[in-house]
């Protein structure tokens, strides 16, 4: 199949890359991130996709347009859903540029988060699917965390410490009760 694969960050995109080529997939990345807080942060990320395509020969289709403003008005009146925001609009663009440009299916890098909701990516992205009439490849790629850390860190990729979202971010590094 002709895979896009929704692509978050280069960490994240190594063992869905490698494991959709082994069996046989041609896989496109997508660089679609409007969640991602602060600008340098989102540059960052950007920077250092740009850099592990070039040296895994991946192609990739970018959004570089900056869309914070977007995203927190979406998000900022009920915060503790935003996950589920940031999944839906991160699929369902990718959704829409895989059935323009003629792909047979989709994925997310966010499969290969332990942190994130894989039923409610699961379910976001198969029904995408068929109002796009695609394939959603739900693959949970957790299996290969380990190995992808430890080839991020070989390549001497950025690596971040939050999800991308000033909400996680703020989670990830705020003081908290009893520490």
């Amino acid at each position: 199949m002709n895979i896009l694969l929704h692509t978050c960050c280069a960490n994240c995109a190594i063992y869905p890359v490698d494991r959709l080529r082994d069996a046989g997939h041609a896989v496109t990345g997508y660089f679609y991130n409007p969640n991602i807080h602060p600008y340098l942060e989102f540059r960052r990320r950007l920077d250092t996709l740009k850099e592990y395509a070039e040296l895994r020969d991946l192609p990739v289709v970018y959004r570089e347009d900056y869309q914070l403003a977007e995203f927190l008005g979406a998000v900022a009146a009920d915060p503790a859903n935003r996950c589920g925001y940031c999944y839906q609009v991160r699929l369902a663009e990718t959704a829409k540029v895989a059935a323009e440009q003629g792909f047979d299916g989709f994925t997310s890098t966010l499969l290969y988060s332990r942190f994130q909701k894989h039923e409610e990516i699961r379910l976001a992205g198969e029904d995408l699917a068929r109002r796009y009439g695609l394939t959603f490849i739900y693959e949970d790629f957790r299996k290969g965390w380990n190995l992808g850390v430890a080839e991020s860190k070989r390549l001497g990729l950025y690596r971040q410490q939050y999800c991308g979202c000033i909400y996680s971010e703020y989670d990830r590094y705020a003081p908290r009760p009893g520490k």
